[in-house]
């Protein structure tokens, strides 16, 4: 193949894409804003204590199959250590904990065998999940008669049968963890699109994976020396702008070097808010599809990173459902080392993401001691808050249409959670849209 691509963008998308490219013989150059790669998901080095510290937490599902795919291609996939079989651990506002363990029984046996053996659940929060399959298989109901985008989750699984209680423990901590916003503000279409994928007849789907290296080496690195081994290139620091010249059949890429590219194609693979800067004179074509991402609002992410003076045995990791903080990640054990590293995290953060680092330090360990009574007597050693102000996009009902990987425009593919995969903003949905730019290309 001699086609020359230009992928502007390094993070989940940009690099899945350009490793794809690469591997199907494609000259690759990869333009990347930031100083370094990773979007974001990327790391960073904290002075004081020398650690890697992602800037949010990242949970990937064993249906991410486009993901796993990638990470097998540049060589990163025992980056994640994937549960045996779905397991998860809560601790409820009472401080009752529980775990939902599912037995190593054919799916989706397995999840209802789960639910069964768990604990903190009643006889009719068991029954109700018997429901959700056959929820899953009909339409979301619309009270406006539009079909499934005007549904919040909250009313699906109300719809659904689903009881209080089954949602406070297991639904509504899965669903902000994949939506990032609350069920009552999010669509129930994307959240069913992830269950329908999670709870097929294979079990490794449901299957919760955490890295256990820092988010770089967990894809950036690998993917850049995959991508120069194939013998593309990758710039950092390297601002790009695309022009669409009057009667030429390639697209231009400017770059801040003052070089000007006339790749055969290139691959828009930034985050949605960043891409009408891309086009400073957007021919008509792209107009509506920029209106849209102009119009398209954010949903943020706080992350509250610890460092205690002794370590608390929480897990890899424990669901907080009913507080602000909803998952408490142990760094130190997924990473190794005895730090006391723990990294809280509080999806849809709009309510808090104003509040000063104090403030979201001490919510954050009064949290965590409420919730662990290992955690009680720790002292705070060092804290690092991380804001992520336009982590997601929403998924409200009424929020604009997402676009397909082809444009209008000769040469010019787009890639990103953003694109119209049927997921909410995942790693898997910027993965997938990233393959799907390649074999476009291809």
């Amino acid at each position: 193949m001699s086609l020359d691509v230009v992928v502007i963008g390094g993070g989940f998308a940009g690099l899945s894409a350009a490793a794809l490219l690469g591997e199907r013989g494609a000259r690759v150059t990869v333009l990347e804003a930031r100083p370094s790669l990773g979007g974001r998901a990327s790391a960073f080095t904290d002075p004081a204590t020398g650690d890697r510290v992602d800037n949010g937490q990242h949970v990937l599902i064993g249906c991410y199959h486009e993901t796993f795919a990638f990470l097998e291609r540049i060589g990163a996939s025992a980056g994640v250590a994937l549960q045996e079989n779905l397991e998860v651990h809560m601790i409820d506002r009472r401080g009752r904990a529980s775990r939902l363990a599912c037995p190593p029984w054919p799916a989706p046996l397995h999840l209802l065998g789960g639910v069964l053996r768990w604990e903190s659940l009643g006889w009719a929060d068991r029954l109700a999940v018997l429901r959700i399959r056959g929820a899953l298989r009909r339409r979301a109901p619309d009270p406006r008669g539009a079909g499934a985008s005007s549904t919040t989750v909250r009313q699906w699984l109300r719809a659904a049968g689903q009881t209080e209680r089954l949602v406070e423990l297991l639904w509504e901590p899965l669903a902000v963890a994949a939506l990032n916003e609350p069920i009552d503000v999010a669509g129930a279409e994307p959240f069913r699109e992830v269950l329908r994928r999670m709870f097929t007849s294979n079990r490794r789907d449901s299957r919760l994976g955490l890295p256990v290296v820092p988010l770089d080496r967990l894809f950036a690195q690998p993917a850049r020396a995959f991508i120069e081994r194939t013998g593309g290139a990758v710039r950092t620091g390297a601002r790009a702008r695309v022009t669409c010249p009057a009667g030429s059949s390639r697209p231009a890429v400017i770059t801040t070097a003052g070089e000007t590219l006339r790749p055969d194609a290139v691959v828009c693979a930034v985050a949605w808010h960043a891409l009408p800067d891309l086009f400073p004179s957007p021919p008509s074509a792209l107009h509506d599809m920029l209106d849209d991402a102009r119009s398209t609002t954010a949903s943020p992410i706080v992350t509250v990173n610890l460092w205690l003076d002794r370590p608390v045995e929480a897990g890899p990791f424990v669901g907080l459902p009913g507080r602000t903080m909803q998952w408490v990640f142990d760094k130190s054990r997924l990473f190794g080392g005895g730090s006391g590293h723990l990294s809280l995290v509080s999806s849809g953060a709009t309510a808090i993401v104003g509040r000063s680092n104090d403030e979201l330090v001490d919510l954050a360990m009064s949290e965590i001691r409420e919730a662990l009574p290992g955690a009680r007597a720790a002292e705070l050693r060092r804290a690092v808050v991380v804001r992520e102000r336009r982590a997601t996009f929403s998924v409200a009902p009424g929020a604009p249409a997402r676009p397909g990987t082809r444009t209008p425009v000769q040469g010019v593919y787009l890639a990103g959670d953003w694109i119209d995969t049927g997921l909410p903003a995942t790693i898997e949905s910027a993965v997938t849209s990233g393959h799907w730019a390649a074999r476009a290309i291809v």
